[in-house]
């Protein structure tokens, strides 16, 4: 499912995640190596029309994971170990996007917000099929918000043990 519809199932989740994004501009992205191993890359996420984008370098290791196996977890970047803006992922497919409209979109409006494109260059663009996704809220207390596709979102409260005790 897209970003749009995914929000539409888990709005607090997409909001917040949408924040961190902004704060951060940039997210982990885990992908599988050839022979099975993680990877993990940074890369910029960008909103647009209803999706969620990452766009990469060129023949880079973390595209080419995405391009055999195209299953990878986003998590978004942590300024702390208390994390006390929140930390979301998701995980779900990342989908080469082959279509030049959608790509030139893409590089307008990236060089419209950060005042650079990668138009003129050879570059991947993925967007996210988005299968799951949770959120870490931490005050006090570490509040999880958990969906997955065609599920209602679920709240749990972690104690020091990781141990999950269902709320609401």
């Amino acid at each position: 499912m897209n970003w749009s519809a995914f929000c539409a199932e888990a709005p607090l989740i997409g909001e917040h995640a949408q924040k961190l994004f902004e704060t951060s501009g940039v997210v982990l992205v885990g992908t599988l190596r050839k022979d099975g191993s993680p990877r993990i890359s940074p890369v910029e996420p960008f909103i647009l029309d209803g999706e969620l984008y990452l766009g990469m370098m060129w023949d880079t290791f973390k595209a080419q994971d995405l391009l055999r196996d195209n299953r990878c977890t986003v998590h978004s970047a942590l300024k702390d170990r208390q994390a006390e803006d929140g930390e979301f992922k998701l995980h779900g497919r990342a989908i080469p996007v082959t279509d030049e409209g959608e790509r030139r979109r893409y590089c307008a409006t990236l060089l419209q917000k950060i005042g650079w494109s990668p138009a003129e260059f050879k570059f991947h663009l993925f967007k996210l099929d988005i299968l799951s996704a949770g959120l870490f809220l931490s005050a006090k207390e570490r509040i999880l918000h958990r969906w997955r596709a065609g599920d209602k979102v679920e709240k749990y409260r972690q104690d020091i043990e990781g141990r999950l005790q269902s709320i609401e």
